[in-house]
C-alpha cells in the first residue's frame, strides 16, 4: 500500500473543556469528533491520524510532529493569540516549503496560521445562528465529489460578506443563511508547494460536524490536500518533510 496520508487534527480544545454546553456536544473536542468520522470513511485505510491541542507540549505540534504532518486542520476560536508566533512561521514553512496541507475550519478564518499563510485580515460579518444552505458551485471537483447541490445545515453562525480574504484560485461553495447573508464558505488556494481548503461550519455551538456531507467534505478536502508524491532532486528530499 503506498505512503498513508500523515493528518494532524488541531485543536485550541478550549471551549469544551469549560462550556457544558460545548462539551455536550463534542464529548471527545471537536478534533476527537473530527478523528471520529474522518476514520469511519477512510474504509481502505488511507489516513494516519493524530491529535493536538493548544495545552499540549508545544502547543501540540513539536517539530517531529510538524515535519511528519501531510494535512493540517485547524480549529480555533477564543486563543488565537495564544499561538506562538514562532510556531506559526513553521506552519507556514512547511506549507510553502514542504507541501503540507493546511484546512483551516469555521473560526480558524482569524487564526495566526490562515492569516499568515493567505497575508489577509480575514475579518466577515458574524451575527447569530441561523438556517443556512451550502451551494455547491463546483460539482467536479475532488472536494465536492458525492455532495449533492446544496447541504442544509438547520443552525450554524451566521458569517457574512465581506469576508477579507484574497480571490480564491476555487470557489466550491457559497452559503446563504436565512436572513439574507451570503458567505464564500469554500475556498481553494495554492501557496509555493501546499494547498489550503477554508471551510466554513464548524460553530462549537452547533452540531455541524455531525452532518454527513460536512463529513465527507473534509475527508474529501483531507485526499486532495495532501502533498503531490514527488522527490526534490537538488535537496533529495520527498516534500513530505523528511529526508531519504
Amino acid at each position: 500500500m503506498a505512503n498513508k496520508i500523515r493528518v494532524t487534527i488541531w485543536n485550541e480544545y478550549v471551549h469544551e473543556v469549560y462550556e457544558d454546553a460545548v462539551r455536550e456536544i463534542y464529548p471527545l473536542g471537536i478534533h476527537g469528533c473530527i478523528k471520529e468520522f474522518l476514520e469511519k470513511l477512510d474504509v481502505n485505510g488511507e489516513l494516519e491520524i493524530r491529535l493536538a491541542a493548544l495545552a499540549d507540549p508545544d502547543q501540540g505540534l513539536p517539530d517531529e510532529v510538524l515535519n511528519n504532518t501531510d494535512v493540517l486542520m485547524w480549529w480555533g476560536h477564543c486563543a488565537h493569540h495564544e499561538v506562538d508566533d514562532g510556531l506559526v512561521q513553521r506552519i507556514k514553512a512547511r506549507v510553502y516549503d514542504g507541501g503540507m496541507g493546511f484546512i483551516p475550519m469555521h473560526s480558524a478564518h482569524m487564526s495566526k496560521p490562515f492569516r499568515e499563510i493567505l497575508g489577509t485580515s480575514g475579518k466577515l460579518l458574524w451575527g447569530e445562528d441561523q438556517h443556512e444552505f451550502i451551494w455547491n458551485v463546483r460539482p467536479g471537483h475532488p472536494i465536492t465529489a458525492g455532495i449533492p447541490e446544496h447541504i442544509e445545515l438547520d443552525k450554524e453562525e451566521m458569517y457574512g460578506e465581506p469576508f477579507m480574504i484574497p480571490q480564491p484560485d476555487e470557489l466550491l461553495f457559497i452559503s446563504w443563511f436565512e436572513q439574507g447573508y451570503v458567505f464564500r464558505s469554500g475556498c481553494t488556494y495554492h501557496r509555493g508547494r501546499g494547498k489550503i481548503f477554508y471551510f466554513q461550519p464548524g460553530h462549537e455551538y452547533c452540531r455541524s460536524f455531525y452532518n454527513e456531507y460536512v463529513q465527507r467534505v473534509l475527508y474529501n478536502a483531507v485526499k486532495w490536500a495532501a502533498p503531490n508524491d514527488f522527490g526534490c532532486p537538488m535537496h533529495n528530499c520527498d516534500m513530505r518533510g523528511s529526508l531519504v
